[in-house]
């Protein structure tokens, strides 16, 4: 397995990838797969996406495939700055449960203690996926608060645990 930030040029790569996340796990991720596919050009907003400032997408590829992915953004305002967020943590079914998403997570988490001024990350994740609940627990990450209703898929509501992990 190899794990690298993504550029512009694996923005078609990444895109496919977000959309197999928003099918599969719909429950995960706040964009829906309609929401996604009717982007006007979606390729062109994942390059600048993986272009943006203090904005990192983490790529997990195993012979040549991504098949992982995570994203670390740091806060931009003065006051903010100390933090940053993880957010759009997948890893495609077929390498769920072989060390994949600890890799990406740890890569990130290491590469957020090398960036000048981040002391903490956030995240968040749907309160029923234990999976990722325990990945996140194993790594240090801490639950802060709880936001009840904060999906809604279809008629189902899905809360959302709130999770920091210090630097």
């Amino acid at each position: 397995m190899n794990i690298r930030i993504l550029r512009a040029v694996d923005a078609e790569k990444y895109w496919t990838l977000r959309l197999e996340a928003f099918q599969a796990f719909p429950e995960a991720f706040a964009t829906s797969y309609e929401e996604a596919i009717a982007k006007e050009d979606p390729i062109q907003e994942a390059k600048d996406r993986l272009e943006a400032e203090g904005s990192y997408t983490f790529g997990a590829f195993v012979d040549g495939e991504l098949v992982g992915i995570v994203t670390l953004v740091q806060e931009m305002r003065e006051k903010q700055r100390h933090r940053a967020d993880i957010f759009g943590m997948f890893v495609k079914k077929n390498q769920q449960g072989l060390g994949v998403g600890k890799a990406l997570m740890s890569e990130a988490i290491n590469f957020a203690r090398n960036v000048r001024g981040i002391e903490k990350l956030n995240l968040s994740v749907v309160a029923s996926n234990e999976g990722a609940k325990k990945l996140y627990r194993n790594l240090g990450f801490k639950v802060f608060g709880l936001e009840e209703k904060a999906l809604k898929l279809g008629d189902v509501y899905l809360d959302e645990e709130y999770m920091v992990l210090f630097l």
